[in-house]
């Protein structure tokens, strides 16, 4: 399948499955957090997916080779949904894959009613006004809530998961007060956290966290996970499986 590369594109196999991205050569491109999230997201055949900030589509992408179920990717930057979109077509799987330019905080304007069996979501980490400003537009406002905040994400999640429905999200270890404090506020129970290492003998640099819409209140800590090699490469502590069990 054949699509118009623009200036500073390129296309990267992702070395699983066939598949492959359209990302900037220059610019935010997707990281290991992706990939572990990803991994860890339980996706059901025939099940309906929202990613909320989908950046250049890489987690429809790769959840697409666990289930044949349907995926909605939104994201505010136009730029990243047309490429996202493309590579949907790169795919062969325009008829799986729907990306839409949409505001998180707003979704459910946008869906008018609909539900969706699961959400992901790789949201900004970093606070506004904090940390150090990336130079390139995309990829501060990928890192930064700038546009959204942790809370509209949550928010979205909560309204437009279905009754039993699930959450995945990867986060960084400062956030994870914030994010079990949303979590709960709307409506989402968190059920499994696991903590994701660079290296074992030192603090986490990643969270993984699952939820479960209208669940009762019991949080599983799971193993750590270690990342290995190079090029998000994941691998696992005891070869223990990452995927959450819900």
């Amino acid at each position: 399948m054949e699509v118009q590369l623009l200036e500073n594109e390129q296309i990267d196999d992702l070395l699983t499955g066939g598949r492959v991205i359209l990302q900037k050569k220059e610019g935010f491109r997707y990281g290991t957090d992706a990939v572990a999230l990803a991994e860890f997201a339980r996706v059901g055949d025939g099940e309906s997916v929202l990613d909320i900030g989908t950046g250049g589509g890489i987690l429809p992408i790769l959840l697409s080779l666990k289930s044949n179920g349907t995926f909605t990717g939104i994201d505010v930057v136009p730029e990243m949904i047309d490429m996202a979109a493309r590579s949907a077509k790169l795919n062969d799987l325009e008829d799986r894959l729907t990306f839409l330019c949409a505001e998180a905080g707003r979704l459910s304007d946008v869906f008018k009613g609909r539900r969706f069996d699961v959400v992901v979501t790789n949201p900004p980490y970093k606070k506004a006004g904090t940390g150090i400003p990336s130079k390139n537009y995309n990829a501060y406002i990928a890192r930064h809530e700038v546009l959204c905040t942790l809370e509209d994400i949550i928010k979205d999640a909560g309204t437009l998961l279905r009754q039993g429905g699930r959450f995945y999200m990867v986060n960084r270890p400062d956030r994870l007060c914030d994010a079990l404090e949303l979590m709960r506020k709307y409506g989402v129970e968190p059920k499994r956290l696991r903590f994701v290492h660079a290296d074992p003998a030192k603090a986490p640099v990643m969270l993984l966290v699952c939820g479960v819409k209208g669940a009762g209140r019991e949080l599983i800590v799971g193993d750590p996970v270690i990342l290995s090699g190079c090029g998000g490469t994941v691998g696992f502590m005891e070869n223990k499986g990452l995927e959450c069990p819900i």
